[in-house]
């Protein structure tokens, strides 16, 4: 009898490629991973593991194994869901992933509109930035989430089911009186001799920013790196930078302005799921919560997905 908690292990190192990291995850020490592997090992009588070097790696069998075990793991987890189930009420708890600009405008009305209507289902909030939110997503920490397909760093495989939410255009942001903020729209290059709030290094933001600054002509000099739109705000507005961010993320009450690109940026932004997904019923009632939101003026109707 296969052991579902020694599964999840195997299909966890699978998508994450070491031990140690394994271990992270599930809070357990590498030795204790590796242990019960090796007994998952004896009982399916199959070499799944390979040394090379210092690290291991799956055999062919181990990968096979591991992939049929995340069917195996979700299909157990929503029969699991189906025999708790109320007259059909989805229940059960969903780890919903999102990028901070859409916490509170989409994400906390979502929970809360859900709150009333299915009593039996909770909806756990996870902070997760999209170079965070998919891998997240396809380890089976997070059961859904809102992110942009955008981001290119990330294979979007044909395992994730992809909902186009909408469309937020990117913007550059000015300190008020800025001699920028005259103008309609701004070309980037008049921006080559600023000092530039940046995201965090590798992050979706962040590799906008360079890129569109590059393409440009120029190379942005980095004032400061916040992995947090407030903070970007607030140096924005104190007059020591200027920064490229999602309309999303400029929220009211600060002394800053907005003016949109001579050449339009936006991002498609979307909800992406496991198809093969586990609380089939209680992620279907999320999805639909945040498809059902009012008015957000900076998300725009759904562009074409790419």
């Amino acid at each position: 009898m296969l052991n579902p908690w020694r599964l999840r292990m195997l299909a966890l190192l699978d998508s994450l490629g070491t031990v140690r990291a394994v271990a992270e995850t599930l809070h357990l020490s590498p030795s204790t991973v590796s242990q019960q592997l090796a007994v998952l090992e004896a009982e399916t009588r199959s070499p799944l593991l390979e040394r090379s070097g210092r690290r291991v790696r799956l055999t062919r069998t181990g990968i096979a194994l591991a992939r049929r075990g995340r069917e195996i793991l979700d299909r157990m987890a929503e029969t699991e869901a189906e025999l708790r189930a109320l007259n059909d009420e989805p229940i059960g708890t969903v780890r919903l992933g999102v990028f901070q600009s859409a916490i509170h405008p989409l994400a906390v009305p979502a929970a809360a509109r859900l709150t009333g209507s299915h009593p039996h289902l909770h909806v756990e909030l996870v902070e997760a930035e999209p170079h965070e939110s998919g891998p997240a997503l396809r380890t089976g920490e997070l059961d859904v989430v809102v992110t942009t397909t955008d981001f290119v760093e990330f294979p979007w495989s044909p395992d994730l089911e992809i909902v186009p939410l909408g469309v937020d255009p990117v913007v550059l942001v000015l300190p008020a009186g800025h001699s920028l903020a005259r103008r309609r729209v701004v070309d980037l290059a008049a921006c080559a001799g600023e000092l530039w709030a940046c995201d965090r290094p590798g992050s979706y933001m962040d590799e906008l920013t360079r890129r569109l600054c590059r393409e440009s002509g120029f190379e942005p000099q980095v004032a400061c790196r916040f992995g947090n739109y407030l903070l970007t705000l607030q140096h924005v507005e104190a007059g020591r930078s200027v920064a490229l961010l999602p309309a999303l993320a400029v929220t009211a009450g600060h002394a800053v302005v907005t003016r949109e690109l001579t050449t339009p940026v936006q991002r498609n932004v979307a909800i992406v799921r496991r198809r093969g997904t586990a609380l089939r019923a209680a992620v279907d009632a999320v999805v639909e919560a945040l498809l059902d939101h009012p008015d957000i003026p900076a998300l725009a109707a759904p562009g074409p997905h790419r």
